[in-house]
């Protein structure tokens, strides 16, 4: 291979990944036009250039016993992955995110001599500290995005670099455009990106909804709905707007989370998205049964909520399996709803964790990275 079309494996798979790689794969290709980019990913990694073999959307699985189901699947893709390494000589893989599967194709990368950089670490530090020993010895540098990541693996003896959080290179999401409070009662309703998360979170939210109507005079109630969550799920799922939801499309997440007095809000990078613009929320989430005792058995932090987490303590309500039932959701956000003292005691902060997410540059950073471990940083 000569050195002109040098090639690099990213796998991303997950929605926020494909985002936040495909930032990183447009910088690539402003500095090396020449590099070749391919693996997993979604439309924007696509359209940034960057060659799907597989496409994110067939990897999006949350959950120990959801998983199971598609091991087979999932052990193809591997093989292929590696096989197309191979044959493309390639010398650096960059995976993002998604530990599950990435970790184990970090070792077989290694084996192969194929360097790995892991951009935005995998959260051991809630599920203890059993995959460190993997990461050290199947990836070569780490990437992180959240500030206290740096001393958790430099002091394991990785070598981590904090690169700040890609979501403040977002235009909605710039310091400009923190949310002036609305006139009114607003409930915003961010259910979630997959299909399982809809399913668990929206009867309960919508329940919420029939709850605080009898409550709240002049309620107004949006929805945002991700991308591949269609009507006739929504429709499956409680029917919002029968209940007199406003659903807006794909892409005007941020609209909703800016245009609402408080937010429910399924746990994920959204609630980070929500912080940045100092909006008051309540965090849902809720599993399958298995899942959640298998899970509930490893956690080792306090938290599940990332603004929680980064802010190193409860900032923000968690409701979390049972917790996670109408009633509650009406009680905890009926308060935010109607207390503005409360609301803009946690707007104050949530924007005190925005600050912690460091400076905009993350992709920048992170090409730059990419370059030097290929032998060509500028």
């Amino acid at each position: 291979m000569t050195e002109e079309r040098r090639s690099v494996l990213f796998v991303a798979g997950e929605a926020s990944g494909d985002l936040h790689a495909s930032k990183v794969v447009s910088r690539l290709r402003e500095l090396d036009p020449t590099l070749a980019v391919f693996g997993v990913g979604g439309d924007r990694m696509r359209d940034a250039g960057c060659e799907l073999i597989y496409h994110s959307d067939d990897f999006a699985v949350v959950g120990l016993v959801e998983v199971v189901r598609h091991i087979p699947r999932l052990k193809r893709a591997m093989e292929r992955l590696v096989a197309l390494a191979a044959e493309r000589e390639t010398r650096l893989a960059v995976l993002v995110d998604y530990p599950g599967f990435n970790l184990m194709l970090a070792e077989r990368l290694q084996r192969m001599g194929v360097r790995v950089l892991y951009y935005i670490s995998p959260q051991v530090w809630a599920w203890g500290e059993g995959r460190v020993r993997k990461i050290a010895a199947r990836v070569d540098r780490m990437a992180v995005v959240l500030p206290f990541e740096v001393d958790f693996y430099r002091d394991r003896g990785l070598e981590v670099e904090f690169v700040g959080h890609p979501l403040l290179e977002e235009p909605e999401l710039k310091a400009e455009t923190v949310t002036s409070p609305p006139s009114g009662p607003v409930l915003g309703l961010l259910p979630g990106s997959r299909r399982h998360e809809v399913e668990r979170h929206l009867p309960p939210m919508l329940g919420a909804v029939e709850v605080l109507r009898e409550r709240i005079d002049g309620l107004t109630v949006r929805m945002a709905r991700a991308h591949g969550i269609s009507d006739e799920l929504l429709a499956a799922n409680g029917d919002p707007e029968r209940l007199g939801v406003e659903v807006l499309g794909p892409s005007r997440t941020h609209e909703v989370m800016r245009g609402s007095t408080a937010l429910l809000i399924a746990s994920g990078t959204a609630t980070l998205e929500a912080a940045c613009l100092g909006v008051p929320m309540v965090i849902v989430y809720r599993l399958a049964t298995l899942s959640y005792l298998a899970g509930r058995a490893l956690v080792r932090i306090p938290h599940i909520g990332l603004v929680n987490v980064v802010a190193g303590g409860s900032v923000v309500p968690e409701l979390v399996q049972g917790e996670a039932s109408a009633q509650r959701m009406a009680e905890e956000v009926g308060r935010l709803l109607s207390d503005s003292s409360l609301r803009a005691e946690m707007s104050g902060r949530l924007l005190e964790v925005r600050r912690r997410l460091g400076e905009p540059g993350a992709s920048d950073r992170v090409a730059r990275m990419v370059m030097e471990m290929l032998g060509g940083a500028e």
